[in-house]
């Protein structure tokens, strides 16, 4: 599997552990910035991470700021980005498996890289559990997606 990898400057300092994670899976990342502790501006990061899952260039994402937040807020403006932040083990492989969470948002000030390597592995080693409640609650999120989507 292809993992596009971002960051902003306050989750660099955490990337490099995160992409041997990937390697060390077994897995390639897709290494999208930024590549200096210069400050930058994490939705132009989220953007290029998750656009090469739009384009079919990665199937998931791990995006990399401060507290992981911003970076999610910006991922879920993007059609078909499914994004989440997780410090813990079982939110990160139950977001996948329920939810088909598609980017995984981690705290570069917030996560140590121990726990980063653990919770990584638990995103990568994960998959949609193909259920009929699953399915069918990830059917509605999408239908959300669209323009003039009802709030019912």
């Amino acid at each position: 599997m292809r993992i596009a990898v971002a960051c902003d400057h306050a989750g660099f300092p955490i990337k490099e552990a995160v992409i041997n994670t990937i390697h060390n899976a077994g897995h390639e990342a897709l290494d999208q910035g930024t590549f200096t502790t210069d400050t930058v501006d994490y939705p132009d990061y989220a953007q290029k991470a998750c656009r090469a899952i739009q384009q079919g260039r990665a199937e998931r994402a791990i995006l990399m700021c401060g507290s992981g937040i911003g970076m999610c807020i910006a991922a879920n403006k993007m059609d078909g980005i499914y994004a989440c932040v997780c410090h813990d083990v079982y939110s990160a492989h139950q977001g996948v498996e329920h939810d088909n969470m598609n980017a995984l948002c981690l705290g570069g000030q917030i996560i140590g890289l121990a726990l980063a390597n653990e919770v990584v592995q638990a995103f990568l080693y994960a998959a949609f559990i193909r259920e009929d409640r699953f399915v069918r609650r990830f059917n509605k999120v999408v239908q959300m997606e669209k323009p003039g989507a009802s709030n019912a």
